[in-house]
């Protein structure tokens, strides 16, 4: 499933043209994906834009948790300020600790200076001891 932002929904056709799924939403609001979850994500500027509108990065961090599966995948593409600025909320989600940084090649996509930042999400196990 495609989901472009409503502030470009032009882009929907580029994915209904490659025979794909796809929707816009504005994600300041919540997002239903009953019943599924993904085992991947990819929000690629997402956070900025998000920024701009005003609206919660740890909510949208919160929402991709929801729908990502355990041991699922997520890459953030985004500035490097805001990459910065998920990787201290990661251990709050409980995300594997480990995250790979790196920088994309400066192509006609590039917007400036951004960083990709791949991160897993754990299995939550809890033990009798954790929950007296």
């Amino acid at each position: 499933m495609n989901v472009v932002p409503f502030t470009e929904s032009g882009k929907l056709k580029i994915i209904y043209d490659r025979g794909l799924m796809g929707t816009t939403h504005d994600w300041c609001e919540s997002f239903s994906t009953y019943p599924r979850t993904y085992d991947l994500l990819h929000a690629w500027l997402l956070f900025s834009e998000i920024e701009k509108q005003g609206c919660s990065l740890e909510d949208l961090l919160i929402k991709m948790d929801r729908i990502l599966r355990p041991y699922g995948y997520a890459i953030i593409r985004d500035k490097v300020d805001v990459g910065t600025y998920i990787k201290k909320l990661l251990p709050a989600l409980r995300w594997d600790d480990w995250t790979f940084e790196m920088r994309p090649k400066k192509d006609a996509l590039t917007t400036g200076d951004e960083t990709v930042l791949i991160v897993r999400k754990k299995l939550w196990n809890h033990s009798v001891q954790d929950l007296s």
